[in-house]
């Protein structure tokens, strides 16, 4: 009960301050700028392929549409998820109110799980706002139905990692923007990593992001990319929750 009120108060908390609309609005806006952009492409090139009679039931709406769509949603996240959590215990340092926390009937996991667990959900309601797209595309078209699900499971674990991340980031810092930071740097680095090594079967492939949403976007979800997502969010919660229980005790 406790977890979930603290997840109540901070998703509370997101939707009462200007980062958190800053984030829902600047995250559906240019995703729907996107969105026009790749949907005025595609029409133009099945315009261009109109006249070729084995060329327009090449031009599959999952593959030229929602795929490329859903990887720009992706890489939007690296640069916004991590405004979401930078303020999670920074901000807590600054105003004092750890301790307060700290001093209350809970534990220090109770916390940690209650924050992010606040935050993972505002980030649903961000990706629940995009529902429009595949509701689009099953108006006019037929998209994988595994296409859809896959993308969006591999948008919500990407979320849930940067946000983990940042939590962790978070709790190192008083200062918010240091923790935005620590967190941007943390994203890019992985996001980047599987383009760094030319062999796919290296140790950076296997550490980067692109590396396990390429073929979650595609429709196939592996145990080895869960795992990856769930080893990850798990290992930044361990070291928050060390990391709160050294200032506790400290």
């Amino acid at each position: 009960m406790a977890i979930l009120h603290i997840a109540w108060r901070e998703l509370r908390a997101l939707f009462s301050t200007a980062i958190g609309w800053m984030v829902l609005c600047g995250f559906l806006s240019i995703t729907g700028v996107l969105w026009f952009i790749w949907l005025a492409e595609y029409a133009d090139q099945q315009a261009k392929m109109a006249f070729n009679p084995y060329g327009g039931a090449s031009l599959s709406v999952t593959e030229a549409l929602l795929i490329p769509w859903f990887g720009n949603c992706a890489l939007i996240l690296i640069f916004m998820a991590p405004a979401l959590s930078m303020r999670m215990f920074a901000e807590e340092y600054k105003q004092r109110t750890m301790e307060l926390l700290f001093t209350s009937p809970i534990s220090t996991l109770e916390i940690v799980l209650g924050k992010y667990l606040g935050t993972v959900c505002f980030a649903v309601v961000m990706l629940l706002c995009t529902a429009h797209v595949p509701a689009t595309l099953y108006y006019w078209g037929q998209p994988e139905f595994g296409a859809v699900a896959g993308s969006y499971l591999a948008t919500f674990l990407l979320a849930s990692l940067i946000i983990a991340m940042g939590m962790f980031c978070s709790s190192m810092t008083t200062n918010q923007v240091v923790a935005l930071s620590m967190s941007f740097a943390a994203s890019l680095v992985l996001w980047v990593a599987a383009f760094a090594g030319s062999d796919p079967d290296a140790l950076l492939s296997h550490i980067g992001l692109t590396t396990h949403l390429q073929e979650m976007y595609g429709g196939s979800v592996r145990l080895s990319d869960l795992v990856y997502f769930g080893t990850g969010i798990l290992v930044f919660i361990f070291a928050t929750h060390q990391r709160l229980e050294s200032h506790r005790w400290s």
